[in-house]
């Protein structure tokens, strides 16, 4: 038996330093440092082709790094069963063998996760209603996301990974599939990652959010910091200009003579400020700072600095 390493520590999960991987000409993911504490919900954010799948497949040992270096529990984890034994990757173009039925996916589990709960399993195929007679080339999208969602969090593996399985779920099930993680969490701590497009539905059960655009991370913080880290202010464009001269924008829009922009926190003298200026004032979501932040305009500014 191999010896397990503890699912939760006082040490980084996750560590990587300038990792940079490139397909010929093209650099999914670019000088990534980040550090993934264990016993939280992480959020992987970002657009469509934002690096994130790729940056999962180099943190379990999937792909090699072009440069820099990624350690997880302590160790690389390419080729490293030590460690690959303590990870749970479920994604949503997961394959099975064609002749394989839900029930013997359940019934290999244990063989790959030391910590399986068929019983738990059990309740979420119920959950779920999913079909385990029937041939996996034969389910939905649907039920294919809830064969997928089931063994991650029946894995209860120590360092799990969810690349957006859950895509195929309509509104319904993704929420019991939100409902049974937290509650299956807080009895039974480990680190989750979570990468999704569905940021609204997911924010208030993220401890930690890292946003990655073009392979570069943009973003890496606590979720508390970033409530009201950012504020909206719309009005005439004068108006916005005026208030705004001398700040940093995180993104704006125009239309006519209004103008809408995203900037950072304001204390609450600067609230108060914009307020008597005439301006709408409202806090940014998770979901529009993840927009401001990887939009085209954002992406404009990062150009013009780094010339």
């Amino acid at each position: 038996m191999i010896a397990t390493l503890p699912a939760v520590s006082t040490d980084a999960v996750v560590e990587t330093s300038h990792l940079t991987k490139r397909y010929g000409d093209v650099t999914a993911v670019n000088d990534v440092s980040i550090t993934i504490e264990p016993g939280r919900i992480h959020g992987l954010l970002g657009r469509n082709g934002a690096g994130k799948t790729t940056l999962m497949q180099l943190l379990t040992g999937q792909d090699f790094g072009s440069a820099g270096s990624v350690s997880v529990f302590g160790h690389s984890p390419v080729e490293n069963a030590r460690v690959l034994q303590q990870l749970c990757f479920i994604k949503e173009s997961q394959k099975y063998p064609e002749d394989f039925r839900p029930k013997h996916v359940f019934r290999n589990a244990p063989l790959f996760f030391d910590n399986w709960d068929q019983a738990f399993a059990d309740r979420l195929i119920a959950d779920f209603r999913l079909p385990v007679n029937r041939r996996i080339k034969k389910l939905s999208r649907g039920q294919l996301s809830s064969l997928g969602v089931i063994v991650g969090l029946a894995s209860r593996a120590p360092l799990t990974f969810f690349d957006e399985p859950y895509l195929g779920l309509d509104a319904v099930a993704r929420q019991l599939f939100y409902d049974r993680l937290l509650e299956d969490f807080a009895e039974h701590p480990r680190t989750v990652i979570l990468s999704t497009h569905l940021i609204d539905e997911v924010q208030n059960m993220l401890e930690h959010v890292i946003v990655i655009d073009e392979g570069r991370i943009l973003l890496d913080a606590d979720a508390e910091e970033l409530r009201g880290s950012a504020t909206t202010l719309a009005g005439t464009a004068s108006a916005v200009d005026a208030f705004t001269a001398g700040r940093d924008i995180l993104h704006r829009q125009s239309l006519g003579s209004l103008a809408q922009v995203t900037i950072g926190r304001l204390s609450s003298a600067e609230r108060r400020e914009a307020l008597e200026a005439g301006l709408d004032v409202t806090p940014v979501s998770l979901q529009q700072l993840v927009v401001a932040l990887s939009g085209e305009g954002a992406k404009t500014n990062r150009q013009e600095e780094e010339r």
